[in-house]
Formats: structure tokens, sequence, C-alpha cells
């Protein structure tokens, strides 16, 4: 296959890369499928470039016709040919990204937007001095928590390959010869041929411990060995005289930056997860941890052949090497050596202790295991002081200086698990509980489940003082009780065998009432997590109780929640003692964009943030807020790095946890390097956000608040309207997405252990979120990233938020000033932007063409595609130019890729009507081949637009 091709004259070696890559698919392309299937795949390209630059609607028929020709086995290599490009073409382009950061910090003095660097320049010419900056880090906590959703349609045998093909391309950039670059185009081209002759779907659908693996394959490629590079780079970066070669390396810095997972812990509405999925997932990260650092043991050991006869060692490191068991002739010199052999047999004997299963690389003796990460820390210092001690500071930072890192962040955990479940399970659990143990109110049997709610936090506060059980071993409960005291009593064992780090949140979905907060941690008790009452409680103590305010109407009651929350003196001694003063709260950004839209989501989680931050502020008590973000920017999707900063004043403070959803692992992480960087963004705006002088945000956050927070909340209300209007309100509107969008197909993929809907049935109430936006992105709608916004914006032009028809210039002109001067508005059209300048509307006419029912189509998409419209009017409006006008290789580099995307969506709809038309008929077994094209096609539209789940 030709390729895209960049416009910018700048673009040259991406558009270098992409068209080797692009010509080598091609060659393979016409190797394994003939001279035909060739044809037919360049023929379809051919015409979709041309329509796509000349806009010729001639060309866009004589697309849909030659895609409607495709029958047996064509539409399976068509799908396959423009997905693996494109595929092909998001590698090349992070490796683009990395040559352009690289050149930048190589040419330029000005340190990269986003970097570590730019950073802490910024805050020193505010007057934040380094040592403020280590204070924060000596408190913080940035953890990106990696989630197994089902929006990754590719296998991890795809992704494997796509890492190989990346570390070619690596390897094409330094000086070489004509042969050994022959020899890695070779390389090259049998990579791409095992891609292409590799399953792009799987047979089945992928289970809990397939989730589990595939994110353990990131810390093996990314994780582990990047993260002691960006707290490597940043111990650099805060050492204020130049590094003196011999000088001892810098201690660890205190392990802010962290990993968490929610794979084998998240229940809420997966009937696969339970405490055998969460003893694997801390089983398995243990394993993949302890392979890692008996590896660099191992190394550590080949490298430090350090020798008595030519250098001094210190008496701690003799004792060390004395002790290690190593009595060999050959290394009675090298002390080192010696010692790191006792130190690999011991963590050796504790890997075998913890993961029940021999990791050992080579024999080792007999040795005591280490009863915690501190103990094997504590020998790794030992090295490094006498190596410092001696000359050897450029030996320690070769190796040691990372893995000291290492133990000081992944500890014998590697990740910390997260339990998730739903308050509607934990109200079920707490009732059967209170009803088998006799439990009497006012002298009569209590039913939980009808008690108002001031009647059970009375309840629940009178159990959680009482020190005796509530659930007994010789009653025998219902499934669904078993199953969750089974989960808490499996993490409890679990922080036992790998330490508290390894579990410390659980998480309560819908989280409406104070008592939904309550009952997790009566739960806690009965399951041996917490000390019961009259004891004291300890650093670490338990689970913290996070709520997840998810809905417009929860995040509205958020704060309030929060406040009686920390008000109970039970509840405030938990969080001082056990908790270091510090409190989580999540913010749902799927459900409140379903529910409300894009704008009044936004808005609701603005205000809810800033009321937290009040209700915590008066408490004295920290708050740390978790954004449960997805990938598309209708649930929280766009830059991390501009989303932090756009942040309330006060929301952030060190204390920062987001999720990692979907193909954004994929997207970030795959790439060591790619990963790298995302990772600086985030700790780069972490402390630019927690530390920029507070009096200075807090006077312009309270200036915009009282300038713009009347017209966003007019604005909010009216694009809710708009969007409730349409999705909830409009009849026969469940029946226009269901036939209009893939969301039928997309369930059937299997990408993911967890249904994509609650209940069976077309009931958009009951969908998840996340299939939800996925479904718009298909069709190249996007509607979750911006219906309801072009309405509000007219409406508050029109009137006014006090409902005055008068000067509509004056009020433009306010918008226009919201969108240059505040954050918040800024990135949220910014975002809008990204997903409109992706909608296609004609494609999207094309998709409602698959609903029979020509009245109601016309319709609903008449209604959404005016919308549209005036939005995209809106949005020009107020930004005074066309979409993406101000970032002209970005506008370019998605014109070409939507002409491989295309061809993509126009075969997505021939095929699905087909398969459809074949189920109806019922005479004969639709085509399996068409059913797995269609899937190809899904698989290959959400490659090409990237940030669509």
């Amino acid at each position: 296959m030709k390729a895209i091709r960049p416009q910018s004259d700048t673009a040259e070696p991406l558009r270098h890369d992409i068209r080797l890559l692009g010509r080598l698919l091609g060659d393979v392309i016409q190797a394994c499928e003939g001279e035909r299937v060739f044809d037919t795949i360049e023929t379809l390209r051919r015409t979709a470039v041309r329509f796509r630059r000349e806009g010729n609607k001639a060309d866009g028929k004589l697309l849909e016709q030659r895609v409607k020709r495709l029958r047996g086995n064509d539409p399976n290599s068509v799908a396959r040919a423009f997905s693996y490009f494109l595929h092909l073409s998001n590698i090349a382009e992070d490796r683009d990204q990395n040559r352009a950061q690289r050149a930048h910090a190589l040419t330029d003095d000005t340190p990269t937007r986003g970097s570590l660097r730019e950073a802490i320049a910024l805050l020193e010419a505010q007057g934040v001095g380094r040592a403020r900056i280590r204070r924060l880090l000596d408190e913080a906590c940035v953890m990106p928590v990696l989630t197994a959703h089902p929006t990754e349609v590719q296998r991890k045998s795809t992704l494997d390959v796509h890492r190989e093909i990346a570390t070619v391309l690596q390897q094409r950039e330094g000086p070489l010869t004509v042969q050994e670059i022959a020899d890695l185009d070779l390389t090259l081209l049998g990579r791409i041929a095992t891609l292409w002759q590799t399953r792009m779907l799987r047979y089945t659908r992928l289970t809990v411990a397939d989730e589990i693996e595939n994110a353990l394959s990131y810390y093996r490629s990314t994780f582990l060995n990047v993260i002691p590079r960006v707290y490597s780079d940043l111990s650099r970066l805060l050492t204020r005289a130049p590094v003196k070669p011999f000088a001892a390396p810098p201690a660890p810095l205190s392990p802010f930056l962290r990993m968490g997972s929610w794979i084998g812990g998240d229940r809420d509405g997966n009937p696969n997860v339970d405490a055998d999925t969460l003893e694997l997932a801390l089983l398995r990260q243990a394993t993949v941890l302890f392979e890692h650092y008996l590896q660099e043991i191992h190394a550590l050991g080949a490298e430090l052949s350090i020798t008595t006869l030519l250098i001094d060692a210190d008496s701690p490191l003799q004792a060390l090497a004395d002790a290690g068991g190593d009595d060999s002739a050959h290394r009675r010199d090298e002390p080192y050596r010696r010692a790191l052999v006792g130190v690999y047999a011991r963590l050796a004997a504790t890997a075998q202790q913890l993961t029940g299963r021999d990791l050992a690389r080579r024999v080792t003796h007999p040795a005591p295991a280490y009863t915690s990460p501190h103990e094997l820390a504590e020998d790794l210092a030992v090295v490094a002081a006498s190596l410092s001690a001696n000359h050897g500071a450029p030996i320690a930072r070769l190796h040691l200086s990372g893995l000291q890192q290492a133990v000081e962040v992944f500890g014998f955990h590697l990740a910390t698990l997260d339990l998730r479940q739903s308050s509607d399970v934990h109200e079920r659990v707490l009732t059967e509980l209170f009803t088998r143990a006799g439990t009497l109110l006012n002298g009569k049997p209590v039913d939980y489940s009808q008690l108002d709610e001031e009647a059970r936090v009375a309840l629940l506060r009178s159990e959680l003082a009482q020190a005796r059980p509530l659930a007994s071993p010789w009653i025998t409960y219902s499934d669904e009780t078993t199953r969750e005291l089974a989960v808490l009593r499996a993490a409890a064992a679990g922080r036992a065998r790998y330490g508290k780090r390894s579990v410390q949140q659980t998480i309560v979905s819908h989280t409406e009432t104070l008592s939904d907060l309550l009952e997790v941690l009566v739960l806690q008790k009965e399951s041996g997590l917490t000390t019961v009452a009259g004891q004291a409680i300890e650093p670490q103590d338990g689970l913290m109780v996070v709520p997840l305010f998810e809905t417009i109407p929860d995040l509205e009651r958020g704060s309030e929640i929060m406040a009686a929350w920390l008000d109970l003196p039970e509840v405030r001694e938990r969080v001082k003692h056990a908790q270091n003063d510090t409190q989580e709260v999540m913010l749902g950004y799927s459900d409140s964009n379903k529910d409300g839209g894009f704008l009044t989501s936004n808005w609701a989680l603005y205000q809810a943030e800033r009321a937290l931050v009040d209700v915590f502020s008066a408490r004295g008590v920290r708050l740390r807020l978790f954004h449960g973000r997805g990938g598309s920017v209708g649930r929280g999707g766009g830059s991390s790095f501009e989303a932090i900063l756009a942040q309330p004043p006060g929301t952030v403070a060190g204390q920062l946890r987001l999720t990692e959803q979907g193909e954004v692992i994929q997207s970030k992480y795959k790439d060591a390097e790619v990963g790298r960087w995302h990772l600086e963004l985030l700790v780069a705006a972490t402390l630019e956000s927690s530390l920029t002088p507070r009096a200075a945000a807090t006077s312009a956050e309270d200036a915009h608040m009282a300038h713009y927070g009347p017209v966003m909340s007019f604005m909010s209300d009216t694009a809710q309207r708009s969007y409730r209007g349409l999705v909830y309100d409009t009849p026969g509107f469940a029946e226009y997405f269901f036939a209009t969008t893939p969301i039928t197909e997309i369930a059937g993929l299997n990408i993911g252990s967890r249904p994509a809907s609650r209940k069976q049935g077309q009931d958009i109430g009951e969908l998840r979120a996340i299939p939800w936006g996925f479904s718009w992105a298909q069709c190249r709608l996007m509607l979750t990233g911006w219906y309801g916004v072009g309405s509000a914006i007219e409406s508050y032009l029109e009137t006014g938020a006090t409902g005055t028809p008068r000067a509509r210039r004056a009020r433009l002109a306010q918008l226009r000033e919201m969108a240059r001067e505040w954050p918040a508005f800024r990135t949220l059209l910014s975002n809008m932007e990204m997903v409109l300048a992706k909608s296609d509307l004609a494609i999207a006419a094309r998709y409602a063409q698959l609903l029979p029912a020509r009245a109601l189509r016309d319709r609903i998409f008449s209604q959404i595609s005016a919308e549209h419209g005036r939005t995209v009017a809106m949005l020009r409006l107020l930004t005074q130019r066309e979409l993406l006008a101000d970032n002209p290789v970005l506008q370019a580099s998605l014109r070409e890729r939507f002409a491989y995307i295309d061809p993509l969506n126009y075969l997505q709809i021939d095929l699905i009507r087909r398969y459809r038309a074949a189920q109806q008929d019922g005479t004969t077994e639709p085509d399996k081949r068409v059913r797995s094209a269609i899937h190809l096609t899904i698989n290959g539209i959400a490659a090409g637009l990237r940030n669509s789940g």
C-alpha cells in the first residue's frame, strides 16, 4: 500500500517512515493475497484519497459502489489492509514524536512545554524553590491507574509486533551502512509479514486473567524501566549544583509516582471478578516484579566486577559479602559480587515464599527471605554507599541507582490494586447480614433495605462501635454475600502477604448517600481489614473508602456527603491516623456525560471540585481527587497535561490519581519513550498546578467565577435540556441508536471481560457509558463530545443569562474572553474542537440509512445534523477561525488519515446491512466472514481515530 503523505515539509522523517511501512505492507499483501486482492485494495485506496483531497461526490459514490461489490473473503482482506496501515501509521507518528522531542532537547535552550525542566523553571521564576518542590514530593501521590474497559480491540500478540516494528524504526535512525539499512528493512518486512499473518481478532472473549496479563506486558516493556528514569531526571533537575561525576548519587526520592490497577479487583457490573481474580492479580503482579528484580540483580552482579586488589570496599559491604554465602575462590577479591550473590539468594527465597514459584535463573544456596522491601533497600544502600565512598559513584549510576528507586516505588507488590463495587451490592449484603444475625431496632427485626437514611446511618455507626462480628462462620449466606465477603478477606490476606500498599482503596460506585460509605466500613470490619472498636488505629489500617460520584445529581450532592462523612468522629479519627489526613474522592466522567451531555458534565465536575476544596479546607483534610477519565473527549479524554492545569486551584495540591482506560493504555505506554513522556507530563502538570502561588491563582479563579460562572451555569442548563431532549425524551431514539451505530456488533467483540450493558435489551439507561461513546465514534458522530454546546452558546448570545435580548455583541466578546482567559473553558473548547474535526456528517448520514423507518431516521438525524452545524458555527464564532486552523500540521495529518478511515466506514456500513439482513431473514446462517469483517473494521476505525473509546 502507498502511504499517508503529511503535507508539512518539516514532516519529512515521518513521511519517509510512513512511506516505507506502507510500501512494505503492500509487498506483504501482494505476496500473501495475490495481485487481484492487492489491486482491489489499491483501487479503493486511490479512490478514497482522491475523494478526501478533491471532495468530488462522484468519487464518494464510486467508493461506495466498489465497497458493495466486495464478496467472499475480500471484505476481510480490505479491512485488514486499511486497519494495519493505520496501525503502522500510529507507530510511525509515535516514533516521530520521540524524534521531535529529542531534537528539541538537543538544539533548543527553551524547555519543551510539559517537560519537567520547563515546570521547574516556571516555578522558580515564580519564587518557588527546589526545596519547596522536594517537600511537596515527600507527601505527593501521582498515580495512573490501568483499567480493563472494553475499548481495547487489539490483541496482545499484535501489540507485541508493534513494539518490534517501533524498535527497528528506531534502529534505522543511527548512522548506518547501505547493507545495514537493507538488513533492517528486511527485518521490518518480516515483522510486517508476521503482523499480516497474525489473527487480528480474538476467537473468545477475554477473561480477567487475560486482562491481567495484557496489563502486565506494559510493566515489562515500559513502567519497570521508565519510571526509575523519570525519578532520575527529576532528581538531577532538583540538584542545584552541576553533577559531580564522583559524588554520591542522590538518595532515592520518595515514591510519589506509582502505578495503580483495577484489573482483578473491579467488580462493578463484572460477575467474572471475585476473590480468585484478586488473588491472581496480586500473585501475577508480584511474579512479574520479582522476575525483574532477579534479572536486575543478576545484571548488577555481572557489572560490579570490582576487585579489592585495586580499590577498597567499606566494612559494611565486606560484612554483606561475607554473609552472602559465596565461598568461591574465584571471587574472593570481589566483595560486590559476593554480596550480590547473597542478595540474589535472599530475593529468590522471597519470591519463592510470596509467589510459590522458583523464579531464580540460576541455582542459589539456602538464604532467609526478606521480610519487607525495606530490608532489600537496606542491602542495596550498603552496596551504593561503598561504591560512592571508594570512587565508584559513576558505577552506581549505571544500574544500581535505578534499581534502588524501583524498590522504593514498586515494593514487593508492583502496583496498588483497587477494589470497586456498586453501593447497591453493599446494601443487599448488609441487608442479609443484619437479617440473618437477628438484629433488632426498637425491639423489631431490622430490614435494612427499608430503613430511611437517618436510621441506616445510626444502625451502621452502632455496628462500627461493636467489637463482636456481625457475620457468622456457621451461617450459610447467599452467593452474592459470600462472594463479597470473600473478596474483602482476600484483600486482607493480600495486604498481609505483599504489603499494605498492594491494596489501599475500595471504591464505591453510585455513591448517593452517607450510608453508602459507612456500609463499606462495616464490611471491612467483618472481613478483618480494619481494627475493631476499642483498638488503636494504626497507619494504613484498612482500605480507604473512596466515593465515586458519577451522575450529575451525584456530583451536585458530593460535597454535602463528604462534609457529613468527615464530620463523623469515628471517620475523622480513621482519616487522621490511618490515612495521614488524606481522603480520596473519585469523579466519574463517563456516566456524568451520558447523563447530562458534554458541557453539563464538565461544568458539574468543575463545580463539584470547587465545592470539595471548600469542604476539605474547612476541616484541615488533604483532598485527593481520582479522575475516572477515558479515551474519548466525552469521557474526559484529551490532553492530560492541559486537563490538570485547567483544574480549579487547590484541587491538585500534589495529589492526583486518574484512570488510563482501553486503547489509551497502548497508545500511551506500549512504546517506552512515548510512555516516559506521558509520565513526565503528569508529573510536570502536577508540580505546576500544585505549586503555582495559591493567592494569585485563587484571586484569578474568583474573578473568573464571578464573571463567567453564571454564564456557564446558564449554558450548562441549556445544553443539558438539548442533550436529554434528544437522548432521553425523543420517542424512538433508542431504536435509532441501536440501528444506526455498531453497538450490537461491538457487544459481540471479544474485547473485554465486562458485559457492554448491565441488562439485556435496548435500554440506553442500562447501557454502559463506554460502549455508548465508542459506538458514536465508530459512526463518526462523536455525539458525546459536543451535542448541546451549540444550542447553549447560541441561546446565551441571543438572550443572555438574565433573559434580556440586549447587547449580543457584548456577550460575544465575553465568550471570546472566556475562551482566551479561563483555562477551564479554553480546554473544553479545545477538546470539543478535536472531536468536531474528527466528525463527519456525510458518513454519519450513511450510517443513518441502516434504520429502515425513514420518518424516524430523518427526524432524529436532522436534529443531530442541525445541532452539529450549530455547534461548529458557534465554535468558529468564538475562535474566529476554521477548525484546527491554528494547527495546520495536525489538520493536514487528520485529513490524510481520514482517507484511510473512510473506506473502513463505508465497508462497515455495507457489512452491517448484509449481516443484519441475513439475521432477520432467518432462512440461512449469517456468513461468519461478514461478522468477522465487521469486527475488523471496528478495530481499524478505532486505531485510526486513536482516542475513540
